[in-house]
């Protein structure tokens, strides 16, 4: 199966790549804002003309959410205007487009969190210009899956967790934000479930070797590989369980054996130029797994990089 990756060199693209080059299944062109403008309608037509792709991964966005306040147009040239185009692109060359979304195309303000169908109310540039990202898709191209997900960490991109482990080093004592509630979700385990769920049921007779690499943390979880292809449309993938960037941050020098005291703080302590939604949860209501919790993500993650 034929499979274009855009953002190749992001921290969930970088994964997917991995993770795809490996299996004979997946033949793979992966590409990098150096390589493609994403924004590009000529570009991206030419290129998918050149691969008639099967399957289309958008890991591509403009993700950091301050800056997006500053930089307007680049922030809904590339997270809105630009998934707009591929999807237009995907249904010329009858693709299935899957593309990663996030928390913060809502509010916030439910503090039990947000099922796939409920209404989306972004409170700043970046939640706007990826809500807009997914109205886009869904104006031009029926066979989509969207995918939004929250707090993402891993190898290769700045995250929480580095930001805490290097801050480690000259301090003793932080103050964390101990308002806003979400799942940390490690990039390892979103793009294995990715693969599950949403690659695998449109290839026929996966190499046992393939989908035991694939499926190595959801088999631990005692889920099975799905067989029927899930319906086009929006879905929640995070790891289970929530905390807050307090806790998030205490659980990191707990696992690392670090000696740092964390003080919890209100938002208000770190004024921001982009407004952050007070619950990020996202619930998964449409999709038959779950991914192991927050802490054996973070606990695998900490003694990869050790």
């Amino acid at each position: 199966m034929k499979v274009l990756l855009l953002g190749k060199l992001g921290m969930l693209g970088s994964q997917m790549l991995k993770a795809l080059s490996g299996s004979e299944d997946f033949e793979m062109y992966a590409f990098d804002k150096d390589d493609l403008d994403i924004s590009d309608k000529d570009a991206l037509g030419e290129i998918f003309k050149r691969i008639s792709p099967d399957f289309v991964i958008n890991c591509a966005a403009f993700t950091a959410v301050d800056a997006c306040e500053t930089e307007k147009d680049t922030a809904f040239r590339i997270n809105a205007e630009a998934p707009g185009l591929i999807a237009e692109a995907c249904a010329k060359e009858n693709a299935v487009l899957l593309h990663i979304s996030t928390d913060y195309v809502f509010d916030g303000e439910n503090p039990n969190g947000y099922k796939e169908n409920d209404v989306p109310a972004p409170i700043n540039t970046y939640g706007e210009s990826k809500l807009r990202g997914e109205q886009l898709i869904a104006e031009n191209w029926d066979n989509y899956y969207i995918v939004r997900t929250s707090w993402l960490y891993g190898e290769n991109g700045q995250n929480f967790v580095e930001t805490m482990l290097k801050l480690a080093e000259t301090k003793s004592e932080l103050d964390v934000v101990d308002d806003q509630i979400g799942s940390p979700t490690y990039s390892k385990d979103l793009c294995e479930e990715l693969i599950r769920c949403f690659l695998s049921p449109f290839v026929s007779d996966l190499p046992k070797q393939h989908e035991r690499t694939m499926n190595s943390e959801s088999d631990k979880a005692g889920n099975d590989s799905p067989t029927k292809k899930l319906p086009f449309g929006i879905y929640h993938l995070t790891n289970s369980e929530h905390t807050s960037w307090c806790g998030f941050a205490k659980k990191i020098f707990e696992l690392a054996k670090l000696d740092v005291k964390v003080n919890p703080v209100a938002s208000e302590a770190f004024p921001r130029p982009a407004k952050r939604p007070h619950c990020s949860i996202l619930q998964s209501t449409k999709l038959d797994c779950k991914m192991r919790s927050w802490e054996e993500a973070l606990r695998a993650y900490l003694q990869l990089t050790a």
